[in-house]
């Protein structure tokens, strides 16, 4: 087990956005699961991602009254279960305060949106007929995660890895991430990649979309960023 514990990139904004976004899935995960399992599946299958409901325009849950054009939005703050809660907000907080500096909480919010509806692109297009509900806001922090690749490749993020032992390591974020998405592209080889489980299609789709976007506007100009009203700039080296 490979998991990220914290990073040493600084930020000069507090971020408030991402604590919202932690706090919103917590809040909606919490109130979900108190409904019961019965009610809690019943929710997860409305208002989860479908694919084979919106390529064909049906609804398979038609049990609560809910857009099966608004899925694609409602499923990233719903998750499946404590772990997976817990995993996404700690990814978001450690990778998504650096890029809410970047961006600002206005247009952070726009990426991040954007990052999980092309996870959820590449997730179809690899599976338009699955009846598998996909939740989760893995697919938006992806995207995020690929960001941070590009802006903080040199920072040192604190892993803690679980094998035959126990042990914590300090690697560049470029290593880190790196393993990460190679282990996401593997996985969704070699396995289901819009079965049942991990949705291993979309944290590529999310991150590839981060990544790419990131180095296109850093290429734009010329190599570095100067946020709007801020005194930074941003220079990437590898």
């Amino acid at each position: 087990m490979f998991i990220p514990i914290k990073d040493d990139a600084p930020t000069i904004r507090r971020p408030y956005l991402t604590v919202s976004l932690i706090v919103a899935n917590t809040l909606i995960f919490l109130v979900s699961i108190m409904q019961g399992p019965r009610v809690f599946q019943l929710i997860t299958y409305q208002f989860g991602f479908i694919p084979y409901e919106l390529i064909n325009s049906v609804e398979l849950t038609p049990q609560i009254p809910a857009s099966t054009y608004l899925t694609p939005f409602t499923s990233m703050f719903m998750h499946g279960g404590w772990m997976h809660l817990i995993g996404n907000m700690l990814f978001l907080w450690i990778y998504g305060n650096n890029i809410e500096d970047f961006f600002g909480p206005v247009k952070f919010m726009i990426f991040y949106v954007a990052s999980g509806l092309a996870a959820i692109v590449l997730y179809t297009v690899f599976g338009p007929n699955s009846q598998v509900p996909m939740v989760g806001a893995s697919g938006a922090i992806a995207g995020v995660m690929g960001a941070y690749m590009v802006l903080h490749p040199r920072a040192r993020i604190t892993v803690l890895i679980i094998f035959f032992f126990i042990q914590f390591v300090v690697l560049p974020a470029k290593v880190v991430l790196g393993i990460w998405f190679v282990i996401q592209l593997f996985m969704s080889m070699v396995g289901s990649s819009t079965g049942g489980g991990v949705a291993w299609m979309a944290h590529v789709g999310g991150f590839a979309f981060g990544y790419v976007l990131l180095r296109l506007l850093l290429r734009a100009r010329g190599g570095r960023w100067r946020p709007p009203s801020d005194q930074r700039v941003y220079r990437v080296k590898w």
